[in-house]
């Protein structure tokens, strides 16, 4: 797999080996063996929330949107782009009472999830992501 990590912001540093070895523990904790190519591009509020209203329709920045650009004839194939707004990562650090480092890891792990078929559209599934992405955070050694 290759894993190509974008940091188009400069408020919240990004390691970028880090990063690849975030992506690639939620792909072996998944079981996935698939080829392919992951783009993360680490971004400000501006520009996620301009993807976010002209791909979903949604006129506000978010903190992460997972793009599956892979070919339905390719289910062996993993394509994909993930948008991570580092300051929403700011943000919700203060809310939640993390880090900015620990959010952005977090959004890594769940724009992940939702490319490999998660979603969290109703409180169980919510749950089922959290817990998911908590036990690899935990197993990166990744804390608040």
């Amino acid at each position: 797999m290759r894993i190509i990590i974008k940091n188009l912001q400069n408020k919240v540093p990004v390691n970028s080996k880090k990063v690849v070895k975030t992506v690639q523990k939620v792909l072996s904790s998944e079981g996935i063996k698939k080829s392919g190519e992951i783009t993360l591009s680490f971004v400000n509020d501006r520009k996620i929330k301009e993807l976010n209203l002209k791909y979903l329709g949604k006129n506000n920045p978010t903190d992460v949107i997972a793009f599956d650009v892979a070919e339905p004839k390719r289910p062996d194939k993993l394509f994909a782009d993930i948008v991570i707004s580092a300051d929403r990562a700011i943000s919700n650090a203060k809310i939640f009472k993390t880090s900015p480092l620990y959010e952005l890891y977090l959004y890594v792990v769940h724009g992940m999830l939702h490319l490999l078929g998660y979603n969290d559209k109703d409180a169980r599934q919510r749950q089922i992501m959290k817990d998911r992405a908590s036990r690899i955070l935990a197993g990166l050694n990744i804390k608040h």
